[in-house]
């Protein structure tokens, strides 16, 4: 039986983000990936770095999504230099575009609520009118009212970013082990085996970050992710000259000039096929906004499946009953992985969670014991 320091279960962008943290700890690491048989979210990410509109009663959330966005400068400039793969990685703040003086007036009272969660921590924003939003961006329709803008949001590359966080995991000294899925686990307080179709490795810690499959291997390491698919579609256009600088929540140039469009939430289960309807509706929307969309051409569209617990909001545990097993549950896997490399891994390697990530426990789930 092979053996590590660590062994992490899923190679999406979750769980490559954490065994790359993992191995620049200088941890022996295996990272388990199933591959694009699984229902991986990672392959169908819009690809925004965001901020602005996370943790409304959540403020714990807030706070740790703007640290990852901080880690994501240093993340970047890190995967780049050693793996030659440019991320993409832009931080120029970002806007949400309001259709209409109600979307507009309520999504003030949203980034005024947050504003007063922050209590000391802070949180920077500003309402932008739409004279102002007409100077920023080209094109603008008559159908934007105003903007809400920060200064925390960017966008990336994902499919880059994922790609970079396998090749600089594997030049760190990782294990890579492609196309596996686990068919056994047995788990101990500090040993955890796992059987896959070559044979058994084992490790004295284990991470599962295996997105929707955790649901299902939580059980088995004392654990519980109660996590469910969303569904979401996006739409790709032609490239274009670069005509808008920063990303919009639901509409981002990408570095070589395509523009993609989203976003959509949908309760459809496990199915991942498109439907027209909210197609149109997509396109509907950004068409209001940027009234020059319509000339360009579509030329991919997709839809892929959030990982997504009960409250929308990331689960981190660590077992009680087996130490050493933890846990990595969320949707926001590339505006995450500056926390999960830079700050989560760091703690798995040492072995305890930091008591800021209790409030993210499934625990919270417990009725009876939160009663």
């Amino acid at each position: 039986m092979q053996r590590y320091d660590a062994i992490v279960i899923g190679g999406g962008l979750v769980g490559s983000a954490i065994a790359y943290g993992l191995v620049r700890a200088r941890l022996r690491v295996a990272l388990l990936d199933e591959g694009d048989v699984a229902f991986r979210a990672s392959r169908g990410n819009f690809g925004l770095v965001w901020v602005q509109s996370k943790g409304d009663g959540a403020p714990h959330y807030q706070r740790w999504t703007r640290h990852s966005a901080d880690q994501w400068p240093t993340l970047a400039a890190e995967l780049e230099a050693e793996t030659g793969i440019p991320l993409g990685h832009e931080r120029p703040g970002g806007l949400h575009l309001c259709l209409g003086e109600g979307e507009l007036e309520a999504r003030h009272a949203l980034m005024e609520r947050m504003r007063a969660q922050s209590g000391n921590f802070g949180f920077d924003y500003r309402m932008v009118d739409r004279r102002e939003l007409v100077d920023m961006l080209p094109g603008l329709g008559p159908a934007v009212s105003g903007a809400s803008w920060t200064p925390y949001d960017g966008h990336a590359n994902p499919l880059n970013l994922l790609h970079a966080l396998h090749k600089g995991f594997v030049e760190n000294g990782g294990r890579y082990f492609p196309d596996n899925t686990v068919t056994e686990a047995i788990a101990a307080p500090g040993d955890f085996r796992i059987r896959l179709a070559g044979g058994e490795i084992g490790a004295p810690k284990v991470v599962l970050a295996a997105g929707l499959g955790n649901a299902d291997l939580a059980r088995h390491f004392g654990l519980a992710a109660p996590v469910k698919p969303l569904k979401g579609q996006i739409l790709v256009t032609e490239r274009a000259r670069h005509v808008l600088p920063m990303p919009i929540t639901t509409i981002r140039q990408t570095v070589e000039g395509s523009i993609m469009l989203g976003d959509s939430q949908e309760d459809a289960g496990f199915d991942t096929t498109q439907r027209p309807a909210v197609m149109q509706t997509i396109a509907r929307r950004a068409v209001l906004t940027f009234p020059w969309l319509r000339d360009l051409q579509i030329v991919r569209a997709w839809a892929a499946l959030r990982v997504m617990p009960p409250d929308g909001l990331p689960i981190y545990d660590q077992s009680e009953r087996f130490s050493g097993a933890f846990t990595a549950n969320c949707h926001s896997g590339v505006t995450l992985a500056g926390a999960h490399a830079n700050l989560f891994a760091p703690m798995v390697a040492e072995g305890t969670l930091d008591p800021a990530l209790e409030r993210f426990s499934a625990k919270r789930f417990d009725v009876s014991a939160a009663a």
